[in-house]
């Protein structure tokens, strides 16, 4: 299969899209979001493995990353450790909020299945996803890999367990992970076994791996993610 490789911006968003060119258009969607400090070039790999598999699939440059990067970022991610969390939840939080205006840009586009969309993102990327999927209108499907859904400070995802009722979230943490701990998102489905059950949940916690995990492990999540888009999306 072909994959077409496209740049632009989108209502003041940065974007990377990898088309499927065998496909007829509007797709089912999949918005990837990056780890803090980086940006959507990062997960070229990712997004064509995604377009490969029948979506469109697109890059999000996060608030204050890659196109219009802070010129400061380096020195907010270096901080201690409790403000560079505030400076990362504070634009993971922002990038959230312009997910539905990017999905409708696309759908009015004719690119997108505006009845067929979902978010993945690692890390930074992660906490995105707990917040967009609480924003409305709410993706179907979503996958948070080594992110947090209890924020420190701010609104958190966590306190909104109705709003992950009908949402096909995957969560992926991995076992030994000191940056972003498993437990959070543990305890999050937890909840929302008792409170929302079905199969429309799914937590999954690499045993040994790390947050700079190993391409084993990495690859068992690729294909956790893939499989979960595929289950909710076609």
């Amino acid at each position: 299969m072909s994959i077409t490789f496209q740049t632009r911006t989108v209502n003041g968003v940065p974007l990377l899209l990898a088309i499927p060119g065998d496909v007829d258009p509007p797709l089912p969607a999949v918005l990837w979001f990056h780890g803090f400090g980086v940006d959507k070039e990062t997960h070229r790999k990712e997004l064509d493995q995604l377009a490969r598999a029948g979506f469109l699939a697109v890059g999000v440059d996060a608030a204050g990353h890659g196109a219009r990067r802070l010129a400061d970022l380096d020195e907010r991610q270096a901080a201690p450790h409790a403000q560079a969390l505030r400076t990362m939840i504070e634009l993971a939080s922002r990038t959230a909020d312009e997910v539905p205006g990017v999905v409708r840009a696309l759908v009015d586009e004719g690119l997108a299945d505006g009845g067929r969309v979902g978010v993945v993102g690692i890390s930074m990327g992660g906490y995105v996803v707990y917040r967009a999927v609480l924003v409305h209108p709410a993706p179907r499907a979503a996958v948070a890999i080594l992110g947090s859904p209890e924020w420190p400070e701010g609104d958190s995802p966590h306190r909104h367990l109705d709003g992950f009722r009908h949402t096909a979230l995957l969560s992926i943490t991995a076992e030994r992970d000191e940056n972003v701990p498993p437990a959070a998102a543990r305890e999050l489905h937890r909840r929302l076994a008792e409170t929302a059950p079905g199969s429309i949940h799914r937590y999954v916690e690499l045993s040994g791996a790390v947050h700079l995990m190993g391409e084993e492990h990495w690859n068992q999540a690729m294909e956790e993610t893939v499989r979960w888009l595929d289950l909710h999306l076609r």
